[in-house]
């Protein structure tokens, strides 16, 4: 630890949890010879249901009642939901019984840990209600990157609080996990347009996965990057993430206002097609602002009258210090201070560590580097640099309270901590 003297580390381990599962669609089809035009495979699956007897029926609904029931609320809801989706490619006319349909629903559907393998890479923001916080402290939501089987990775939801006191403190996680309702738009998303998730069957913010849901997501939604964007004296929470299809990446945009409701949509430009972009928390001359690593070296400003078009850009950050000799990139948004924009960074040096470091922009003309780390604020602890991907410290945002950094960070692609550091010693730390 180059810099433990300015780092406070919190106790608290947030680390996956193979129990938390989510009912996903479970969509079958036969190979390219094997395919029918109009009619897929689904009917099969339905016809051998609509074949078996009364006991037989009733066994099984039971059956997959008893399993279900234990960790989901509402099932039938949810394998009746699951039915009607099914349903509306398959076009079947017979008379199909509620049991019928529950278990049709069931029989393509999923139970996928989302979690099994890894809990990392958060990201926090403010809680739009501060409700119950703690004298001189702070409600807060927590975004994390859960990966589970096949390495697919999807987000996943904590809220907590912290306090001078009594430093960090997380809220339990629901033991059940709910599947957003998909509302696809008129215009296709693929074609650029919205995917809407309603949330609203979850009790509370722990109980929310957003899991691949689009072609450009296949193998994951990674690394959200969390923001509290205010403009003319609207709030509303937006995030960008990266969209993995399995052979290609983009950026693409969350936004919601109250965490029951969110949209998903693609981002435009050259400057899309890579990973790790970061909002501005507010516009900067009338214009969105934005941070890229688009050459996979440098940090980028960048700034649009778009919020979904992103172009161009001016390289303001390059690797100087051996921690960051190979690249550089954001550790989430920039956070407005009084000296200018507090950057949260992460450097990747030899034998592939990662460790975060900060930098200070102008906050007037961003484009601007007005001071930097010269040794690494967190660098990856002799006693948990093991874990999916070792030699791994990294973070995708953080907030300032009262001149103290919030500071979430994940270990190892594996678990998630949290450090505090006061930014005025911050900042008299960097050159």
């Amino acid at each position: 630890m180059a810099e433990a003297d300015l780092v406070t580390f919190s106790n608290i381990q947030l680390r996956p949890d193979p129990s938390r599962t989510v009912i996903r669609p479970f969509n079958i089809e036969y190979p390219g010879p094997f395919k029918v035009d109009g009619h897929p495979r689904a009917e099969r699956v339905i016809d051998r249901v609509l074949s078996l007897t009364h006991d037989e029926l009733h066994a099984e609904r039971e059956r997959v009642t008893a399993s279900l029931d234990e960790r989901h609320r509402d099932v039938d809801d949810l394998l009746l939901h699951r039915f009607g989706e099914v349903m509306a490619v398959v076009h079947d006319t017979r008379e199909i019984t509620r049991d019928q349909q529950v278990l049709i629903g069931a029989y393509l559907s999923g139970e996928y840990s989302f979690e099994a393998a890894a809990l990392f890479n958060p990201s926090m923001v403010l809680h739009p209600d501060q409700t119950g916080a703690p004298d001189d402290g702070l409600r807060f939501i927590l975004s994390l990157r859960g990966i589970g089987e096949g390495h697919v990775s999807s987000v996943t939801f904590r809220t907590g609080r912290w306090s001078p006191q009594d430093g960090f403190s997380v809220d339990p996680a629901s033991q059940t996990a709910v599947a957003p309702r998909i509302e696809p738009s008129d215009q296709g998303a693929t074609d650029g347009g919205p995917t809407r998730l309603q949330c609203g069957n979850s009790r509370e913010l722990s109980e929310t996965v957003i899991f691949p849901i689009l072609p450009s997501q296949r193998q994951g939604i990674e690394d959200l990057r969390l923001v509290r964007f205010e403009d003319a004296g609207e709030v509303q929470y937006l995030g960008t993430y990266t969209a993995f299809s399995g052979s290609e990446t983009r950026c693409e945009l969350l936004r919601g206002e109250d965490f029951k409701t969110f949209e998903m949509q693609p981002m435009r430009g050259a400057v899309a097609a890579t990973k790790g972009m970061a909002l501005f928390p507010r516009k900067i001359d009338g214009r969105f602002a934005m941070l890229g690593r688009q050459d996979n070296e440098n940090i980028w400003f960048l700034s649009s009258d778009d919020l979904l078009t992103w172009e161009g850009g001016t390289k303001i950050v390059e690797p100087k210090w051996p921690w960051e000799f190979i690249q550089m990139g954001n550790c989430g948004s920039p956070i407005e201070i009084d000296e200018g924009w507090l950057v949260l960074t992460h450097g990747v040096g030899s034998v592939r560590n990662y460790c975060v470091g900060a930098c200070l922009l102008d906050r007037d003309d961003p484009t601007k580097l007005l001071a930097r780390m010269t040794e690494p604020l967190i660098v990856p602890s002799p006693k948990e640099r093991d874990g999916y991907v070792p030699n791994v410290v990294y973070s995708c945002g953080g907030i300032v309270h009262d001149r103290t950094l919030l500071l979430p960070f994940g270990v190892a692609d594996n678990f998630a901590s949290f450090a505090t550091v006061d930014v005025g010693r911050l900042i008299a730390a960097m050159a």
